[in-house]
């Protein structure tokens, strides 16, 4: 009987709190192979005492069947779960090569709404799905990864489109845990989630704060509620089905993150990283804007900013 084998690519605050559960559930079975690439001194750690998931008061260890830097070592995958950086992405797929087949499953769980087609550029023949995860999660150390937050979603898919392999794929999440849902109108899932994601990048990024001192600040409420509504008119323009309420709603789940929380992005920043998300979230806005002849001044503004500040 062949393992259905899952490959777990970038195993930072997502792709640790959820592969985590992934490996632990399914250690030691007989049906599943849960396999991470990871490298570096994060590497050494889960090959030595496991992966360290925390979560408040509890935690676990998941221990994959594998976990390597090596794809070429794992075989070919049915499932290949990516959670890289958005400015990773052409890197680790590439990486990734030996182990993807025509019939392997590839699904991006990372900020930003383009994974998909840059994904498929590198394997055009294969099934690639969209996907968004909700946690607030992070890489504290080498081998441990912290939730923050209370909530942990993932939503994953294709428009239109459902089938075995899919509902597999679901399964398999809902078997280890993990709240997972096959959505068949994904492209509003991913948008929904990133008018929040671009616009709370950004907004602490350029503030250079975490979230309490942004919901803390009126001024500070409102240029994030500005760039919500860029957002929002870009989404529109591409025809995406967004719920006429997104800027109320998405004002609630900034008022419900945890006040000492920040945006990976400003984490960056702050860890002044040599990469960062700036081109993938607040750039990324700011073309399409242009593109479809929008108006989106607090994204310009706050990308020239932090665009002058990377050069620095």
């Amino acid at each position: 009987m062949n393992k259905t084998r899952i490959v777990v690519a970038g195993i930072g605050g997502v792709g640790g709190y959820f592969g985590g559960l992934l490996a632990k559930h399914f250690d030691k079975d007989d049906a599943v192979s849960v396999c991470f690439l990871a490298r570096g001194e994060h590497l050494k750690a889960i090959k030595k005492d496991g992966l360290k998931v925390v979560k408040g008061a509890d935690q676990f260890v998941g221990m994959p069947a594998l976990a390597t830097d090596d794809a070429s070592e794992i075989g070919i995958a049915d499932f290949v779960i990516v959670t890289t950086k958005s400015y990773d992405l052409e890197q680790a797929v590439a990486q990734l090569k030996p182990c993807i087949d025509s019939k392997t499953v590839i699904v991006p769980f990372l900020n930003g709404v383009d994974s998909r087609e840059r994904i498929k550029s590198v394997f055009p023949e294969n099934m690639v799905l969209d996907g968004c995860a909700y946690i607030v999660s992070r890489l504290t150390e080498a081998g441990k990864v912290e939730n923050l937050g209370n909530i942990e979603k993932l939503f994953f898919g294709l428009d239109h489109f459902e089938n075995e392999q899919l509902r597999q794929l679901e399964s398999l999440f809902i078997q280890a845990g993990i709240e997972a849902k096959l959505s068949v109108n994904i492209a509003t899932v991913i948008w929904e989630k990133f008018i929040f994601i671009a616009a709370i990048a950004t907004a602490t990024t350029y503030f250079d704060c975490n979230i309490g001192a942004i919901v803390s600040d009126p001024e500070k409420v409102q240029a994030f509620t500005d760039l919500v509504n860029e957002v929002k008119q870009v989404a529109l323009a591409k025809q995406i089905a967004i719920v006429q309420d997104i800027t109320d709603r998405t004002l609630k789940i900034l008022h419900a993150m945890p006040a000492e929380a920040t945006s990976s992005m400003h984490s960056d920043f702050l860890n002044k990283k040599a990469h960062n998300e700036l081109q993938s979230l607040t750039g990324y806005v700011v073309r399409e804007g242009e593109r479809y002849g929008l108006k989106t001044p607090a994204f310009n503004k706050m990308f020239g900013a932090l665009e002058h500040k990377t050069q620095q």
